[in-house]
Parts: C-alpha cells; sequence; structure tokens
C-alpha cells in the first residue's frame, strides 16, 4: 500500500505526542486534531485512510462522531479505530454499534497498534478494490444493455426495444383513456440510392434521417430504426392530429436537407399516422401495423407526404 494518511483524534497532548511519533516513524503521514467537530471537518475535506479516535473528546463523544462519519457518504468507507481507557465489554459494544471497525482499550503497546491500522487498512484496501470491480461491472453491463436496444448505425432503439416500448405505452393509454399516436416513416427510392451511389452513401442518409428525427420530435417521445430504411416514432398523450405536427416538421427537414452523396443531395420519406384510442386498435403491435398501413397508402399516393388513418393526406 501507498503511505497512509491517519487521522488522529486526541485531546490528550502526552498520548497524542507519542502516538504521532510512533506513527511517524512506522511511515505513516500523522494528521493530528483535538477534538470531534475538527475531525469531522477534515475527514470530510481531506484525504484519510485511518482514524484513530479517542472516545473521551472535548466537545463531542467519540461514539456519535464516530456515528456521524459512518452515516455521511464522503466518510463512511474510512476505517475508525476507537481509543478509550474503558475497556468494559459495554464500552466497546457501544464504540462497535455507532459504526467503529476496531477497539483499542489504553495502554495499548505500539505493535498491537500498528497490526490493528494495518488490518484496517488492508481491509480498506480490499472493499475499495471490490467497490472500484463492481463500479466497473455496473458500466459494462450498462454498455451491453445499451448494446442490446441500440441500432449500431442510428444510435436510436433498436425494434426489439421498440416493441417492448409501444406495449408499455399502449397499456398507460388504455389504462387512463389517453391518446397515443404512431409515425412510421420510411425513406423514398432508398434501394436506388444504394445502388447508385452505394451503402455508405446510404448509411449517411440513414444517420442524417436519424438526427433529423431526433431534432423534430420531444424528450417523451420514442425514435426507433424499424428496419432498413423504416424508422418508427411513438408519441404518447397525442392524438392524431396532434401527430401531423411533428411529420409535417420531418417531411420539411427532409425535403430541405442537402444530403451528401447524393448528386442532388435531395432525398425524401413517406409517413403514415396510427393512434389510438380506436376501436380498431387493440394492442402496440396493431398501432404499428396501422402507422405501416398508412404509410404504404403515401407510397401508392406518391411518395413525399403524410397519410393518417382519418385525416386528411398531407
Amino acid at each position: 500500500m501507498d503511505k497512509a494518511r491517519v487521522l488522529l483524534v486526541e485531546d490528550d497532548h502526552a498520548q497524542a505526542m507519542a502516538t504521532k511519533e510512533f506513527l511517524d516513524r512506522s511511515g505513516y503521514e500523522v494528521v493530528w486534531v483535538e477534538d470531534g467537530k475538527t475531525a469531522m471537518k477534515v475527514a470530510k475535506l481531506e484525504p484519510v485512510d485511518c482514524i484513530l479516535m479517542d472516545r473521551i473528546l472535548p466537545d463531542i463523544n467519540g461514539n456519535e462522531v464516530c456515528r456521524w462519519l459512518k452515516g455521511n457518504v464522503d466518510t463512511k468507507g474510512i476505517p475508525i479505530i476507537m481509543l478509550t481507557v474503558k475497556s468494559s465489554t459495554a464500552d466497546k459494544v457501544s464504540g462497535l454499534h455507532a459504526g467503529a471497525d476496531d477497539y483499542l482499550p489504553k495502554p495499548y503497546s505500539a505493535m498491537e497498534l500498528n497490526a490493528r491500522i494495518y488490518a484496517c487498512l488492508r481491509n480498506k484496501h480490499l472493499q475499495d478494490e471490490l467497490r472500484k470491480k463492481n463500479q466497473e461491472l455496473q458500466e459494462m453491463l450498462y454498455k451491453v444493455e445499451t448494446m442490446a436496444i441500440t441500432d449500431p448505425l442510428t444510435d436510436l432503439y433498436n425494434r426489439r426495444r421498440f416493441e417492448t416500448i409501444v406495449e408499455q405505452e399502449f397499456s398507460r393509454t388504455r389504462r387512463y383513456q389517453t391518446p397515443l399516436s404512431c409515425m412510421m416513416i420510411d425513406i423514398d427510392y432508398f434501394k436506388r440510392i444504394n445502388d447508385e451511389f452505394g451503402h455508405r452513401t446510404g448509411d449517411t442518409v440513414l444517420k442524417d434521417i436519424s438526427r433529423i428525427l431526433k431534432e423534430c420530435i420531444r424528450d417523451v417521445d420514442t425514435a426507433s430504426r424499424w428496419g432498413g430504411e423504416e424508422f418508427v416514432v411513438l408519441l404518447p398523450q397525442t392524438e392524431e392530429k396532434g401527430a401531423i405536427k411533428p411529420a409535417l416538421r420531418i417531411l420539411d427537414h427532409v425535403l430541405n436537407q442537402s444530403f451528401e452523396g447524393v448528386p442532388s443531395g435531395r432525398v425524401s420519406v413517406s409517413i403514415g399516422i396510427a393512434s389510438a384510442p380506436d376501436p380498431a386498435i387493440d394492442s402496440g403491435e396493431k398501432l404499428v401495423d396501422f402507422s405501416d398501413l398508412a404509410m404504404y397508402e403515401a407510397k401508392r399516393k406518391g411518395r413525399n407526404r403524410i397519410e393518417s388513418m382519418h385525416s386528411d393526406p398531407k
């Protein structure tokens, strides 16, 4: 271990100087304070590896200081060894109940003190390593979970994740009788883009369309890559008429976007909209299916347009 920093909390000057001199010789860096308030301040604001604390202090009982330190998120991991002239079982138990990691009655031998400090530091080191490993594991699990629900090209949710979300939202819609709309969006003539200008250009178009979708919808909405050149957007608390507005924004932004690698620079999309509640829609899956049918109707009627179940085409 690196040179450990020990906080010594002791109001007896002679005892403190003797302990500090021994700890200095043993290779520790020692910070000495004489009261509980100063001990709490130092432990919270400065790096401390171990605390040696007298149970009887001039301002606050050592047990109370220990209890405060163990209850504070910044200091709870610091091992505390209680020092006292009282050596009854009740005194030891009260200190341990307050959160102390060890208990050493006075007078104590230098060798025993050093052994107990080393044992506390060793346990702290192991706990720190375990905490670090757990954090690394959590970060890795988060990355794996993110990869499992995210489309790698567009960074939107993938189809599997969207299917889960749409069923959850549909259940909420049915329970509270709130509106829910879905947009199916397909890039017009995308196969031609891939065939004439290459798949790399096609990928760029997909990324740009994804960015446009994020810019045109609300934070509460969910955008996903449905597959190939198809995207789907779920709009909670939105009636069919309300879904037309973001659909028009998407249509306009795409049409006015200059796409790299496409000579004309112009790309368009066809959008289908379906909304619940509707007697014909009794599941999230059917909501998506109806938006898909509306999208194909937009394709049939000439592309670069919006079709919905009930509204006038745009």
